[in-house]
């Protein structure tokens, strides 16, 4: 899957690749080389990670104040595994190889760093960010103990510019992350919401986006657009060693020229695909398989994060 994904990529965008050490580098190229992929046309970095969800230890790219830097967040392992030192280091390393600026975000009350992870915020470009009361507000899995709403939403206005946040309630059923935002909503467009849609009652996602859709709702009345919510449908329920996995074609990475979506060899993958080719009518929409990636608890837009192209210019090794 890490082979296709770069594959599909390579064709509209440069593609930076974090390598565990040199024998995985070499084993990188081997087998992207073996796929037809230009090599030459990547960027190999040697960055030791715990794991491959980029999205979440990375840093996030943004306009700021001395124009375009990273965002720092501190990594906590999502306040659920203790085997984390190397991946928080990974936002460090990027914008050290990047050769531009770097800002560690902290609490807006001053109490120390602020906990975050790229794919818990979903923003539409324009000010309004999605985010769920799961993965901030609930007490398990605590990132940022003693912090509110408004707490965060001010961090949001700091760090990504964000005028406007959008509180839906739970993620999907599975997520280890306990509530990131990208297996559930994504703006397509800044007026657009993809929703996750289980319509089985029987479902606990039902009830999750029941909930979500809501809310949606609510809120498109007081943004500055109305927001068009269009649902996407669940893959159906895969279940791995007993294990109910986060599958959602939510989790989709939205390049240059392409988007790519996950699939599951599911009769769900071509009614997502078709959804999602009429929202994105300039891109093109290419599947790919990710069911071990669930596996993993993550997909597509856990294991990638997008890069403004002046961010991506100067990349040293």
């Amino acid at each position: 899957m890490l082979t296709e994904l770069v594959r599909q990529l390579h064709r509209y965008e440069r593609v930076e690749i974090l390598c565990d050490s040199e024998q995985a580098r070499a084993e990188a190229c081997r087998r992207l080389a073996s796929h037809g992929v230009d090599t030459a046309a990547c960027g190999f970095h040697i960055v030791p990670t715990d794991r491959a969800w980029l999205r979440d230890s990375g840093p996030t790219g943004v306009l700021g104040a001395n124009g375009l830097e990273w965002i720092c967040w501190a990594f906590n392992g999502w306040a659920r595994y203790e085997d984390y030192a190397k991946d928080q280091c990974v936002a460090a390393a990027l914008a050290e190889l990047s050769v531009r600026p770097a800002v560690e975000a902290v609490r807006p009350d001053g109490a120390g760093p602020l906990v975050l992870e790229g794919g818990g915020i979903e923003g539409n470009g324009v000010g309004t960010l999605l985010v769920t009361e799961e993965w901030l507000l609930s007490d398990v899995q605590v990132r940022n103990p003693g912090m509110t709403a408004a707490d965060y939403e001010r961090a949001f206005a700091i760090y990504l510019g964000a005028s406007r946040t959008i509180w839906l309630g739970e993620g999907a059923l599975g997520d280890d992350t306990h509530g990131h935002v990208d297996d559930v909503a994504r703006f397509v467009d800044p007026n657009t919401v993809v929703l996750a849609w289980e319509p089985d009652p029987t479902e606990e996602n039902h009830r999750r986006m029941v909930d979500n859709l809501r809310r949606l709702q609510l809120a498109s009345r007081s943004h500055p657009s109305s927001l068009r919510v269009v649902k996407l449908p669940f893959p159906q329920p895969l279940v791995m060693d007993g294990e109910r996995l986060p599958a959602s074609y939510a989790n989709f990475y939205i390049a240059n020229g392409l988007v790519a979506v996950p699939t599951f060899n599911d009769p769900g993958d071509r009614i997502a695909l078709n959804t999602l080719a009429k929202l994105f009518p300039t891109r093109a929409v290419v599947g790919i398989h990710s069911v071990d990636l669930v596996w993993g608890l993550g997909a597509l837009h856990c294991l990638a994060q997008q890069q403004p192209i002046e961010l991506v210019k100067g990349w040293a090794d």
